[in-house]
Formats: structure tokens, sequence, C-alpha cells
């Protein structure tokens, strides 16, 4: 017996040390195993009206952890953490056992031993010894033995609220750190046009829901910046906002990043480990480019949206988890759903809740804006005297058809920061393909030139009075294509006619936007 003390002194003094709530918990409950000689054990916290196995040891571990139980359901954890005493079980006879946790386990439970865990008092959990030998022998339920058993389960649960607390704290400064952070990096979104305007009421609308968001632009328009908006407005902005490109990596990648997997799922899993959904729980993901999320994986992301729950890779049992998601895209959803290549009823659980940024040349007169703004960030970062820029370089830069959106205008920004030698920037020192475009061509609504709408609408007239029907309705095409980046739904969208009609029209008029590309693609663009 003086043997065995000693080995619960020496327990007691290693756990002491450890300050990790995973490890303490895994160090603990193996202690137990170890001291009492059985093969599986676990621990259970209280979460609301559930009883959720956060560890477990032994043969069958990997299939425990995570498992809920609910309140109402009998369970020898909920009757010791309701209780608060401890107790010992028969599992073949003990109607408070719960079966159905080893239902497809090769070897059944015979005796459980199980005690509450008290942080200040309360009972905040329960630990369970379970001997799996059908004789029940290997249990030592010596009444000595389970005092001096009891006093090492007390000292490892002020242990565990120790290292919890400390958790918290270290938890509560990564937030606070992260704040800072984020408030010292935050991308500010600029803009004072009736387009941007309306984008984002709809953004300080949605913040204050907890539905999905579907955000559709061109690329570089601010998706993943919008994305980032709408969790900071929420109530979640004090947990993770955590984002995956869709098409950044391979299929079973993609899967095994966001729902985690389970050690020996594949070669070279030679550890549990979390997935991005559960990494972000109570906060927000943002996938970017789901329209290139692959269909097996689709379907996975439709059972989150409606269960909440998730199942790792190689795992046998689901988590719960609590989540908004955000997507992006800059594809043509709806004409993907016609060709199979994007789940419908994913479609309608994304979109609750849709925001369409529009593209940097329907928001002209947001240019200068933006070019200021950046001028002066990118001042700021680089230790480089704020440049200015002369109202002809402005002229140019308004007149430009912006392919890349506000990404290739910041990015032109910080060229120019680099190679304008003098203070000011004026229109020789923009690079060549924004100089072909003629500045002329800006539009009224800029309010940067003072044009003669009489004499402009002449011009237009007789313009247009020279072309053919058909070369009317090609350019009117043309032209709305380029508009709307040649998305064929968009544009159709505009034009008052179906898609399909649209796109009828697209060929007998011979219009792609280049070799190769046919007008039946549903993302141009």
């Amino acid at each position: 017996m003086n043997n065995e003390k000693d080995k619960l002194s020496q327990e007691n003094y290693e756990l002491f040390r450890e300050l990790d709530p995973d490890l303490l918990q895994k160090k603990f409950l193996n202690a137990l195993l170890k001291i009492q000689n059985v093969r599986r054990g676990s621990i259970w916290i209280k979460r609301g009206r559930t009883y959720v196995c956060v560890e477990a040891a032994g043969i069958d571990s990997e299939n425990i952890v995570g498992v809920t139980l609910d309140a109402g359901s009998p369970s020898i954890v909920g009757w010791v953490i309701e209780n608060g005493k401890m107790t010992i079980a028969q599992a073949g006879s003990d109607r408070r056992h719960n079966r159905e946790v080893e239902a497809h386990f090769a070897i059944k439970s015979s005796q459980i031993l199980c005690f509450p865990l008290f942080i200040d008092g309360q009972v905040f959990g329960a630990v369970q010894i379970i001997d799996t030998n059908p004789d029940s022998i290997h249990l030592n339920l010596d009444s000595s033995y389970l005092s001096h058993l009891q006093n090492l389960l007390e000292i490892c649960s002020i242990a565990l609220g120790n290292a919890l607390c400390y958790a918290r704290e270290q938890k509560k400064n990564r937030r606070l750190s992260s704040v800072l952070s984020r408030v010292e990096k935050e991308n500010t979104i600029i803009g004072q046009s009736k387009a941007f305007h309306k984008s984002m009421d709809l953004v300080k609308s949605y913040a204050h829901t907890d539905f999905n968001v579907l955000i559709t632009g061109e690329s570089g328009t601010g998706k993943e910046l919008v994305a980032e908006r709408l969790h900071t407005g929420s109530a979640r902005a004090d947990y993770p906002f955590l984002v995956q490109n869709c098409s950044a990596i391979p299929e079973t990648l993609l899967e095994s990043e966001l729902f985690g997997y389970k050690k020996g799922a594949f070669t070279g899993a030679t550890r549990d480990r979390a997935g991005l959904f559960e990494a972000a729980d109570g906060g927000t993901v943002f996938l970017d480019e789901i329209g290139d999320m692959p269909m097996g994986t689709q379907a996975a992301l439709l059972r989150v949206l409606q269960k909440n729950e998730i199942k790792p890779l190689g795992a046998s049992q689901v988590r719960y988890i609590n989540i908004r998601i955000i997507a992006a895209t800059n594809k043509d959803l709806a004409g993907m759903i016609q060709e199979n290549r994007f789940r419908q009823d994913l479609y309608y659980r994304l979109s609750v809740l849709p925001i369409h940024l529009p593209p940097l040349r329907e928001r002209r007169e947001d240019i200068p804006l933006l070019v200021r703004h950046f001028l002066n960030v990118e001042g700021r970062k680089t230790n480089i005297s704020e440049k200015k820029i002369s109202p002809e370089a402005i002229h140019h830069l308004v007149a430009y058809t912006w392919p890349g959106n506000i990404r290739e205008l910041e990015n032109l920004i910080r060229y120019l920061m680099v190679t304008t030698q003098n203070e000011i920037i004026k229109p020789d020192d923009l690079p060549e393909h924004i100089l072909k475009i003629n500045p002329d061509g800006v539009t009224e609504n800029t309010a940067l030139r003072n044009t003669d709408p009489q004499t402009n609408g002449t011009r237009y007239l007789r313009d247009i009075c020279a072309m053919t029907w058909p070369d009317l309705e090609k350019a009117y095409v043309m032209a709305l294509m380029e508009k709307f980046n040649w998305n064929i739904t968009w544009a159709a969208k505009a034009s008052g006619i179906n898609r399909s009609t649209f796109a009828s029209r697209m060929r007998k008029l011979d219009i792609h936007r280049g070799t190769g590309e046919s007008p039946d693609s549903t993302s141009m663009g």
C-alpha cells in the first residue's frame, strides 16, 4: 500500500507542473489508468444541457473524444456530475449506463469507476476509469485505496482548474493582441459612389445577423475586406475569423484542411489535427473562391450548414460546432448549377444574404479617393514621404478600365511610390498600358471634367446613325460583356432578356472573348 501511496504522490507532483489543460487532462487520465491497471478511461465536461467527452485514453479512445450526451438521457457521467458523488457501476446491469457510446466497440466496458471533478466547489465534469476485463478483476475498489484516489482527483481538479484559468487568460491576451494587430493592419474600405454605398449599407445590416452571406464580384473588388467587416461588426467579433481559398489546394487536402483528421486517417497523419471549422468555433469562416470547391467537398459543407456538425477524416463520431460561413466567388454560380458543377441546395444555403461588389470601372468617382488613400498608406508603410498626384495623371487613372480592380490600383500605387523620382506623380510616370487610354473617354459621372453635354450628344447620335442594326446590337452586347467581366448571367439580366436568349444572340453575332473561348462558357473572366 505504501508503494501505491508513493506512486500517487509522484503523480501529484508531475501533474501540478503542467499548465496546458489539454496535456494535463491527457497526463491525468493516463496516470489513473496506470495506477488502476485498466485499459480505458475518459474525461467529460458539462456544457449547458450536454456532457461532452474532452479526453479519452486506452482502447477505442479515438471514437470517444467529442461524443456528446444529452442531459436528459441516462448516463453514469451525468449522474455523477449532477449528484457530485463517486459511483461504481456494473456496465451490463446498471440502468444509468449509456450503451450507445460503445455500440460499435469490439471490447465493451465491464465495470466503471466514476469520480466528479470540482472547480471552486462546483462540479464541472467527471472522470471515468473503466475495466474492460469480462471478470472485472483489474479495478482496485478497496475503500482505503479509493480514499487516496479521491485525494488525487481533488488535487488534480485544482491543478486542472488552475490550468484552465491560465489558459483563459492566455486566450484573452491572444484575442487582445489579435484585436490590436487587426486595428493596426485594418484595411479601410473607401468610397463615395452610389454603388459603393449600396453595398456598404447591406454589409452594415447583414453584420448584425447570423445568417450565411454570399459575396459576388470580380477579382480584386475587396471581397475578403467585406467579409472581415461583416465579422468585426457581428457578435462573433471576439472569436476567430479564418480564411480558406478553395482554389488554392487540391480536393483531398482541402477537405482535411476544413474538417481535420484523426491519427492514421491517411499516410502521414501521425497525429490528430483540428480543421478550420473546428478552430473557428464561435467565429466566422470565410470561404473564398467557393465556385472552385469540388462537388464532394460541397456535399460535406452542406452538412455543416444544415446540422452544424463536422466529421474529421478517419473519425467515426461527429463533432458539433457553432460558426458563421461567408462565401465569395467571381464565378457565375447560377450557370454552374445548370451545368451540374455546383450544388443548387448548397447555393441556396450560402446565399441567404447576397452582396454584389461592383467593379472599379462602375465606381470611377471613387478612384481619386482610393489613389490618395493608398499613397498615404504606402507612404507610412515604406517610410517614403507621401507623394502627390497631378490632376492630369488622375484623369488617366479614372479613364482606365481596371480589369484587376482595386487590387490592381493598389499595386500600381506601390509601383509609382518606388519608381517616381519627383514628389508629384505625372502622366509620364504612369505605365504605357494606362496611357493608351484616352482621358477624353472619361464618363461624365466622374465629375472631373467640364464637358459640353450638347456637343457630346450630337457626336454620339452621329456615330450610331452610321452603324447597321447588327453592328449596333453587337456593340451593345460587347459593352455589356465588358461591363460585367464576361459574365453572361449578369449581362443578360442587365439587358432584360433571359440567359439562353442572350447566349444565342452572342453566337449569332460571333461574339467571344478570345481565341478558344466560347460564348457558352459560364465563367468568362
